[in-house]
């Protein structure tokens, strides 16, 4: 007899033990499912969506090319400094395309890197390796014509080293620069 009794209490343990299992497994379900019941509290609201960062006012193709280099201070240096950047065409500043945007130098290193052109929260446009804007790695583009590009350090530390960059854009490669002739002499012929 003793060993039926056992039989019946092993038996009547795992249902126990099934019921347990079946219990807790719908417990976990519940806490995900909505509430029904008037009296249930309402689930919590999940973070707000992400909204997606406006286009930067510049493409990469617009500044990809051949550029003068040259940075100023001060705003009264500015006129001079085109003119220098103008005259550094015999040694161009390049910005290629990348994958990601453009490939240009960066601050306090030689090798090139890939930059992404990005639009701030603040409305500005942007040049800089990593994605936030603005970064700290980043240039704030102050002006662009299509002809003279000015950007300027978003760290101040690093502004106050190099200052602004002043871009000109190069003529393409292989063509002299255009000067003015001179006007002809009184009664010269041409």
């Amino acid at each position: 007899m003793s060993e039926i009794v056992m039989v019946v209490s092993f038996r009547g343990a795992a249902r126990v033990l099934t019921a347990v299992a079946a219990l807790t497994s719908l417990a976990g379900c519940a806490s995900t499912l909505p509430s029904f019941s008037g009296g249930g509290s309402a689930p919590e609201p999940g973070p707000p969506p992400v909204a997606a960062a406006p286009p930067a006012s510049l493409r990469p193709d617009e500044i990809v090319g051949r550029w003068g280099y040259s940075a100023f201070h001060r705003p009264e240096d500015r006129a001079r400094t085109e003119g220098k950047a103008r005259e550094a065409c015999s040694n161009p500043y390049i910005i290629n395309r990348s994958s990601v945007g453009v490939a240009m130098l960066g601050h306090d290193s030689p090798q090139v890197q890939d930059m992404l052109l990005k639009a701030g929260a603040d409305g500005k446009t942007y040049i800089g390796p990593n994605p936030p804007a603005p970064d700290s790695d980043d240039r704030e583009v102050v002006s662009f014509d299509g002809r003279v590009l000015v950007l300027r350090w978003v760290d101040p530390e690093v502004a106050g080293r190099y200052g602004n960059m002043l871009l000109v854009r190069c003529g393409a490669e292989g063509t002299a620069s255009r000067r003015p002739r001179p006007a002809p002499a009184p009664g010269a012929v041409r």
